[in-house]
């Protein structure tokens, strides 16, 4: 993948984006059985992620490659992952689409992230995926080491909460670190991870 095909996502990248992500945490550890109806899961769980995409294009860090098949969504530091009003609206709309054990249970999940997170301030990985169909090609790490630096670059450091334990050696091969491990009352592990500041 050449340099430079990264580019900031508009509003007019959310379908796409949205679709991405439902296709590439359907089978997900942690982001699949959260929605355990396999007949309903991408519907539901595309709800989730319409939100989480819409609200982060209020930061310049949400980065897709030229047809959204990949995506990272960066939380600059200092920023925000879902304001106080758009984390009751999700867990109403899960609510809605998956039942109300289903949306507190998510809620859950994202609560124990936050809990864990570092003090000092980093750039958030809080979603990077590839299109199921996009797969193999390279462009999720492609994106994400473009991601990396662009981030280098500014001097800060990076933080992310691995849902699947497959891509720990991706990450640690741009040179994130386990930091901590976050057990879910289902019993599944997320690991955080965490990729020091470069020193130029």
């Amino acid at each position: 993948m050449t340099k430079g095909f990264a580019r900031i996502a508009t509003a007019a990248d959310i379908d796409a984006i949205v679709a991405t992500f439902t296709s590439a945490f359907f089978h997900d550890p942690v982001w699949g059985p959260a929605f355990p109806d396999k007949l309903r899961r991408a519907a539901q769980a595309a709800v989730m992620w319409r939100v989480y995409v819409t609200s982060a294009l209020r930061y310049p860090w949400t980065l897709v490659t030229p047809g959204a098949e990949a995506a990272a969504i960066w939380i600059p530091p200092g920023g925000i992952e879902l304001t106080e009003s758009e984390m009751g609206g999700l867990e109403e709309r899960l609510a809605e689409a998956a039942g109300p054990d289903t949306a507190r249970a998510v809620m859950a999940v994202g609560e124990q992230f936050e809990a864990v997170h570092p003090a000092e301030p980093f750039f958030y990985l809080t979603i990077l995926g590839t299109h199921a169909d996009h797969r193999g090609k390279g462009l999720g790490m492609g994106l994400l080491a473009e991601s990396l630096a662009r981030i280098d670059e500014l001097g800060a450091p990076a933080y992310l909460e691995s849902t699947n334990p497959a891509n720990l050696k991706r990450y640690e091969s741009v040179g994130f670190a386990v930091r901590d491990e976050i057990l879910l009352p289902t019993g599944q592990v997320v690991t955080t991870m965490w990729r020091a500041a470069s020193v130029s």
